[in-house]
């Protein structure tokens, strides 16, 4: 189920991220933010670097800030979005709020004379962040309800009513800058930067709409933290304890809307939904708690946000926005392929030891068939040749098991690696994975009644998990559990923990003291 819920998410971030690289090359440098901080190009890193920590300048200032509140916010939502399954919606709702943007922005020119008298001045249109808000949040809104409308009406699945949504909603916001950017003060207004995101942009009056917004988004989710985490995990628990779960979505679809529209400034429409899911993809890889996803999702969000301030800062015409966007990306790769559970490469390697493991168990158990099928005692050696034989692989092979036994400390070589002994652990190893495999064949053949021949391949994957818990019970519950279905010895607590010093004798060939 995890990784079922993970690829979607997956795939969502990979789209983002190539989406981002495109963009980079192909949209046209003037569009992209500008350069936040003014010192001069040909100063050294340490120089930067020290201007950017003094936060000397405003615009470090407010940039930074604008990336902290983004990062707290969006890990935030980020989270719930991600464990219902929601990433289309935040992206949905991300370009559902353009026509709003451009309308809250129309909205500033128009003077109120008369309760019906209204004149609108080209002139007077200046960038008011509250009205824009106000209509961001309306057309986020309103393309929810859309989406939720043609859900119940008609017979279309909500992926193609976010996708209709998406694109409609987007293509008016798009006509609305095209009108805006021909009128007087359009090219000055700074409208057009909402598209693509502008951090050096940012004022005093965005921050402080910013930290309201974002202390709205922690009280509520603080408050009501366990009613969200029920309805995201289980909603029919949630109706059967009498809790609104309808009222709950709509509430954290408002606040998403609500923490897009304050990440339209810093990284814009087109790649506002990157930061709502990224960090908290790279969290749902790293934790299965939802409280550390929490907060490993706001500090990748905070942390990807002052990067991108921070390489924006350094060279000029670098945009601070799809900077934050790599940045979460990067994370996103790191926790993806060396995630300590769910890594790609910390799977590969987990993977790579269980069957080396499981290649040790099985030499180990064919030594200790070898030695039963001559009677001979644990003591006696067992020759590479008698081992490749009843393992069915070659010389070569072997030799590579019984040097792994030898540094595990499972065996001993003898006569210049031509034979081996048991040692200690490595003979209690041994009785320990044929006794597994023997009791497990015994109870499919008593308990299930399965035939005699057709239980050893299933008791050759069972032997290497069985744990003494479940052997136990199976000792509990098979009468007779001296010999397998087949007639051998299933070595008993005695035998395994029998005391011996090898000493390398028998019918091997193999003479002398080790």
């Amino acid at each position: 189920m995890f990784w079922q819920q993970t690829s979607f998410v997956t795939r969502h971030s990979w789209i983002e991220t190539a989406c981002l690289l495109l963009l980079c090359f192909f949209v046209p440098e003037h569009i992209w933010a500008a350069k936040i901080g003014d010192i001069a190009a040909d100063s050294s890193l340490g120089e930067q670097m020290l201007r950017f920590l003094s936060f000397r300048d405003p615009s470090v200032r407010y940039a930074v800030a604008g990336a902290v509140l983004l990062g707290i916010s969006c890990g935030l939502l980020g989270c719930f979005i991600v464990v219902r399954k929601m990433a289309l919606v935040g992206d949905t709702l991300s370009h559902a709020v353009l026509p709003g943007v451009a309308i809250g922005f129309l909205v500033s020119g128009i003077d109120a004379t008369g309760l019906f008298e209204w004149n609108f001045d080209v002139n007077a249109i200046e960038k008011n962040p509250t009205l824009i808000f106000i209509g961001a949040v309306i057309a986020g809104f309103l393309g929810t309800f859309f989406v939720s409308y043609l859900r119940k009406t008609t017979k279309i699945k909500e992926d193609t009513a976010l996708g209709m949504t998406l694109a409609s909603f987007f293509a008016v916001g798009i006509c609305l800058l095209t009108m805006i950017q021909e009128l007087p003060t359009g090219n000055k207004s700074g409208i057009d930067k909402f598209m693509f995101g502008q951090a050096a942009a940012i004022g005093e009056d965005d921050i402080k709409l910013m930290m309201v917004v974002t202390a709205l988004i922690v009280i509520i989710v603080y408050a009501l933290y366990k009613e969200i985490l029920v309805t995201s995990f289980d909603s029919g628990f949630a109706n059967s304890i009498a809790l609104p779960s309808q009222w709950i979505h709509h509430l954290l679809m408002l606040l998403v809307a609500f923490s897009v529209v304050i990440a339209l400034q810093a990284v814009g429409v087109v790649l506002v939904s990157a930061m709502l899911i990224t960090p908290a993809a790279s969290a749902y890889l790293l934790t299965d708690r939802m409280h550390r996803m929490l907060f490993y999702a706001v500090g990748f969000g905070v942390a990807s946000g002052v990067l991108g301030a921070f390489a924006s800062f350094l060279k000029p015409n670098i945009p601070t926005g799809p900077c934050m966007v790599l940045g979460a990306s990067t994370v996103f790769t790191i926790a993806f392929f060396v995630g300590p559970r769910h890594g790609v490469l910390t799977r590969w390697l987990r993977h790579r030891s269980r069957s080396e493991n499981v290649r040790r168990e099985n030499t180990l158990k064919a030594m200790y068939q070898v030695l039963e099928n001559r009677n001979a005692q644990p003591e006696e050696s067992v020759s590479i040749t008698e081992l490749a034989e009843r393992r069915g692989e070659t010389i070569d092979e072997i030799s590579i098991q019984t040097k792994a036994l030898d540094r595990h400390g499972l065996a001993t070589l003898y006569e210049e690696g031509n034979a081996v002994l048991f040692t200690p652990n490595g003979w209690q190893l041994a009785c320990k994975i044929v006794r597994n495999h023997r009791l497990w064949e015994l109870y499919l053949t008593n308990a299930a009644n399965i035939a005699p021949d057709h239980v050893h391949d299933d008791a050759e994957e069972i032997e290497h998990i069985l744990g003494d818990e479940v052997v136990r019970e199976l000792e509990r519950m098979l009468e007779d559990t001296t010999r397998d279905p087949h007639g051998k010895n299933i070595p008993g607590f005695e035998e395994i923990h029998k005391p011996f010093t090898p000493t390398a004798t028998g019918p091997s060939g193999y003479g002398g003291n080790s």
